[in-house]
């Protein structure tokens, strides 16, 4: 997985209880909560030794999608592909990484050998074949390129449709994310399906991932606020769990800015 992204904090993190907002300027969207204290540092567990399994997978999924999302929005990946196998497929998980890794690299440097970002999840395919993987890429690439990184099948390509006329790559890259994201909600939503904790879910490219800004206040319109002034604009969307009659946890906001 690509390295940890960049942290700033506005208004360093008081002990007592607020709210705090992460804004990814780059991705156009952010998200807060309250928190009882500040200083609280949440621990990973292990979805069979948590509380609620179902729950503690939907909370991982819902990280995933939106660490994702954000990554394809910030370096405008609004371009999709899929890798499939020929004859019966593949069904070693490391062999398919293995794969991959070979096809980035050898797109790479038939682009120039200059790096880029890319976003890839696996998926099994439902008739048994193995599995095939979907991408995200933020620029043309001519498709004999990507067949010649491709050797072992064939080579699907995505045009993204019923995007309003006028669309920006920003919307592009969010619709493109909307794609991949789905894939990653299925891997944490079917407990059928068996998966090697070593890997990832899904993998991006290094050295990409975009910088966050963390905002702390007393209430929901501080932070928001905070954020809108940092990018000189009111959201386009903002979300509030006070307006979910069915809520469970503590509340949250989450906004996003442009189009």
């Amino acid at each position: 997985m690509a390295s940890a992204p960049s942290l700033s904090t506005h208004r360093l993190a008081r002990p007592d209880a607020g709210w705090t907002f992460t804004l990814v300027s780059a991705a156009g969207e952010g998200g807060g909560s309250f928190q009882a204290s500040l200083r609280r540092k949440s621990e990973y567990v292990p979805r069979g030794e948590a509380a609620d399994p179902d729950r503690a997978a939907v909370e991982a999924g819902r990280r995933a999608r939106t660490a994702l999302r954000r990554y394809c929005a910030a370096n405008g990946l609004n371009r999709l592909g899929t890798l499939t196998y020929r004859g019966d497929g593949n069904h070693d998980p490391a062999l398919v990484r293995e794969h991959i890794g070979s096809f980035f690299r050898d797109l790479r440097a038939g682009l120039g050998g200059k790096p880029f970002p890319y976003a890839w999840v696996p998926e099994w395919h439902k008739s048994g074949h193995g599995l095939h993987a979907h991408f995200a890429v933020g620029r043309y690439v001519r498709r004999a390129v990507i067949e010649a990184a491709w050797p072992h099948g064939f080579v699907h390509i995505k045009l993204l449709g019923d995007l309003p006329v006028g669309s920006t790559r920003l919307s592009e890259a969010r619709r493109a994310a909307g794609y991949l994201a789905k894939y990653v909600a299925k891997s944490f939503a079917d407990s059928s399906v068996e998966r090697d904790l070593a890997l990832h879910r899904y993998d991006v490219a290094q050295g990409f991932q975009p910088a966050r800004v963390r905002f702390s206040g007393a209430s929901r319109e501080e932070v928001l606020a905070l954020a809108s002034d940092a990018l000189g604009e009111w959201p386009e969307t903002v979300w509030s769990s006070r307006d979910a009659e069915d809520w469970q946890g503590p509340p949250v906001i989450w906004a996003q800015w442009g189009r």
